[in-house]
Order: structure tokens, then C-alpha cells, then sequence
């Protein structure tokens, strides 16, 4: 028994992280490649070519994304943008939606942004329990002022799945900032606390942050 356990558990370790990137490129390829299918049918990519190629929506997906970063990443791109989220900002429900999204993913993913740059290690789900906590910005000024405090807003990743968690409030001093990246302390969530962070790994990543 122990041995068919250990054969199991390395069967999850191979297939588990193969099968959610699976599922998370085929939900992107489903979505942007679906919308091959609102052009009209005569000019659908395999009613041109006359057959059908195996994995041509991934390849569309890249293509398209590469293209359109491409044109918005210059003057005339940033100012037809500019015009789209002037005509989408007068859409009620639609403005509310697309702008939140947007400033999500320009916070997580350009180099200004503050979401997810600093590993925390805060006390949940009470005292004498810490929790990895990810610092995602700083809290309006109307609660600092309201609590008397200086405030920072956490996310508290829950594990193994850590796309879900507690958005929190919580005092700087009551947050404790660890030198581990944010890749070492999704590790080590996803991991159950298995895979720590190493000494070299902390090394070679100040080594990079200094070159």
C-alpha cells in the first residue's frame, strides 16, 4: 500500500499541473477563438483554406494578441484606445465592468502597479495563526482616516486554489513583509506548504533584481 500511495501521489504531481494549464489555455482558446465564428462563413479560416488544421484557434489567439499589442503599443494605437474608452465609459453597465477589469490588470501586470508585489505574513484566521498574505494596494484615505490607522488591503490566498481567497483590510503594522517573491510564496500555497523557499532561489532572485 505504501508503495502504490507513493506511485499515486507522483502521478499527481506529473498530471495534475499538465491538466489545469490545459484547462486554463483552453478556456482562453475558447474564448477569443471563438470569435472566428461571428465572421461570415465564407471567410472562416478552414472555409478558405478548405480543411480543418488541429490547434488553429491557439494559433489565432497568439496571432491576434500579438497584433493587437502591437498596434496599441504605439502613438496612433494609444490614441484610437483613448478613443474606445471614452465611447465605452458612456455605456452604463458595460463602463463599470470593462473599467474595473481594466485597471485590475494594469495594477497585477505593468511594472507601476502594486497588486501582488509584496509577500506578507499576517495573522488569519485568528491570533497566534499566520497566513501568506499578498499586498494588492493601499486603502482610501476616508478608511485610514476613518479607522485612525494606516491601512493596506491583503489577499489571502487559500490553498491548493489560490485564485480564491479573503480580501482584507488590515493595518501595516500588523502585516509583516517577507523577502520570499511572490512565485516562491505561490509555491509554497499551492504546495501545502511543501515546497519552501530556498537560500539559492532567494539569491539567484536578488542577483536578477540587482542586474
Amino acid at each position: 500500500m505504501k508503495l502504490l500511495r507513493r506511485y499515486f501521489i507522483a502521478g499527481l504531481l506529473f498530471w495534475v499541473p499538465i491538466w489545469v494549464t490545459i484547462l486554463i489555455i483552453t478556456f482562453l482558446v475558447d474564448i477569443i477563438g471563438g470569435t472566428v465564428s461571428l465572421l461570415p462563413k465564407a471567410y472562416q479560416p478552414e472555409q478558405l483554406l478548405g480543411f480543418h488544421i488541429p490547434g488553429l484557434n491557439f494559433l489565432l489567439v497568439i496571432i491576434l494578441i500579438l497584433i493587437t499589442g502591437a498596434l496599441v503599443a504605439n502613438f496612433l494605437g494609444n490614441f484610437f484606445i483613448g478613443l474606445w474608452d471614452r465611447f465605452i465609459n458612456k455605456i452604463p453597465l458595460v463602463r463599470t465592468i470593462y473599467s474595473g477589469a481594466k485597471q485590475i490588470l494594469e495594477t497585477v501586470f505593468t511594472p507601476q502597479g502594486k497588486a501582488f508585489r509584496k509577500v506578507l505574513l499576517v495573522q488569519y484566521p485568528r491570533q497566534g495563526l499566520w497566513s501568506i498574505a499578498f499586498q494588492t494596494g493601499d486603502v482610501a484615505k476616508e478608511i485610514s482616516d476613518g479607522v485612525e490607522r494606516d491601512m493596506i488591503t491583503i489577499f489571502v490566498p487559500t490553498t491548493p486554489n489560490p485564485t480564491s481567497g479573503f480580501l482584507m483590510m488590515i493595518s501595516k503594522e500588523d502585516a509583516k513583509e517577507l523577502s520570499m517573491t511572490v512565485d516562491q510564496a505561490l509555491k509554497l500555497v499551492i504546495s501545502l506548504g511543501v515546497v519552501q523557499p530556498q537560500a539559492k532561489d532567494k539569491q539567484k532572485t536578488l542577483q536578477t533584481e540587482s542586474k
